[in-house]
């Protein structure tokens, strides 16, 4: 039986501080600090002493954030354009989300920029014809990579600032613009995360190549974003300021959400590798060997458990997606297993790699938690907890799923 009590529209903190308990704000605030030091230490000693292996670890986390951060613009997006009303009182997690693209960009921007020889096709020795010679071009490369963070933070901030506007003026005005906005954000969300994921990841090793790459990443991107939510909406609701706000139905949903893009990560991850090993292509199998292979192979199957295996068979009960302890933990299988995922896109493009993951790689994946808290929590301090504006919020706190 669902123990919260749902808030009126009245009772309605308006600002995080508002419900949040003193103390707990400042052990949080040191948390994030002492993460983020950690980090920023982790990047100073790397970029000196680090070598191939530190670019490597940063393009990853830089990944990471980067898709965290795409992921809060399509759940948006996707609340808009089917005008669903369940999900409006918690839609300030996604919105604060997009905060992130800002830090994973200058993490991509700063492998591309500072250590071009992290992608083989830079070298001169390296010579492509044709279309793929026009693609692989560095100024062009590096142009696509600005352009691709200029749209998804300028649409995103559009989307974000006009939710936060409809807080004032209320009605259904603000709802309507960001409609129209979500529609141009998730066609050029589809278009930019193939190529992006294309160029960033997939030049690691420029003559394999997959038709389903982009899309692959795609439910990777989503499944951990959905995760991230899912983690943020039960710290904010343990904190106080959702509680009576996070229903144990909307957790459900989210639950359900997590399940679906799971299910189909393993559906696309198949496709990829059942075509590839049917047609024996020499330029593509070359990518799936040295992946299965020796100790790659282990962590291969290690990520089939924990991006599939795991969440798919203890998110089918329906308890288990009201129980906010044990979807919170589903949440964290997820997300490791989004990190395997990308380590084993990523590091592997060097042959001489380890399958060990280093002390870069802790470190800023340390970094990285500590930013996700600071930036969320620095987002959500900007807004009401909930989009007070919205006419569907009233729905929303009144939901039964």
């Amino acid at each position: 039986m669902n123990t919260e009590i749902t808030m009126t529209m009245e009772s309605l903190p308006r600002q995080v501080d508002e419900t949040l308990d003193a103390d707990a704000a400042r052990r949080s605030r040191a948390l994030f600090n002492a993460l983020m030091i950690v980090g920023a230490a982790t990047v100073v000693v790397g970029a000196a002493f680090g070598g191939a292996r530190f670019w490597s670890a940063l393009l990853l986390v830089s990944t990471f954030l980067v898709g965290l951060g795409l992921a809060g613009g399509a759940l948006m997006a996707y609340e808009y354009l089917s005008g669903a009303g369940w999900s409006v009182a918690v839609r300030r997690v996604p919105e604060a989300m997009t905060a992130l693209l800002y830090w994973g960009g200058l993490g991509i921007l700063a492998v591309l920029l500072l250590r071009p020889s992290l992608y083989p096709w830079t070298s001169p020795e390296e010579h492509f014809i044709g279309f793929k010679g026009f693609w692989l071009n560095r100024p062009f490369f590096l142009v696509r990579a600005v352009a691709y963070l200029s749209i998804w933070i300028g649409l995103s901030r559009l989307m974000v600032a006009n939710s936060r506007r409809g807080d004032e003026e209320g009605g259904l005005g603000r709802r309507r613009l960001n409609t129209v906005l979500s529609g141009v954000y998730i066609v050029t969300f589809a278009l930019t995360v193939w190529l992006s994921t294309v160029d960033w990841i997939m030049t690691l090793e420029p003559h394999w190549y997959s038709t389903v790459f982009g899309v692959y990443n795609y439910a990777g991107i989503m499944s951990s974003g959905i995760a991230v939510a899912i983690l943020l909406g039960l710290w904010l609701r343990r904190l106080g300021p959702w509680r009576g706000v996070l229903r144990d139905d909307h957790l459900q949903d989210w639950g359900k959400l997590l399940l679906t893009f799971c299910t189909f990560w393993i559906y696309i991850w198949f496709s990829q590798y059942m075509l590839i090993w049917y047609g024996n292509v020499p330029e593509e199998t070359v990518y799936f060997i040295r992946r299965t292979s020796g100790a790659w192979g282990s962590l291969m199957l290690l990520n089939l458990a924990l991006n599939w295996v795991v969440p798919f068979f203890l998110l089918l009960p329906r308890w288990t997606k009201r129980d906010g302890r044990v979807l919170g933990q589903i949440a964290v299988v997820v997300l490791a297993g989004r990190w395997l995922d990308l380590y084993i896109m990523i590091v592997p493009a060097d042959p001489s790699a380890s399958t060990v993951p280093t002390l870069w790689d802790a470190g800023l994946t340390v970094g990285a938690v500590g930013v996700v808290c600071w930036a969320f929590w620095r987002a959500m301090r900007r807004a009401a907890v909930a989009p007070v504006g919205d006419p569907y919020l009233p729905e929303s706190l009144h939901y039964h799923s």
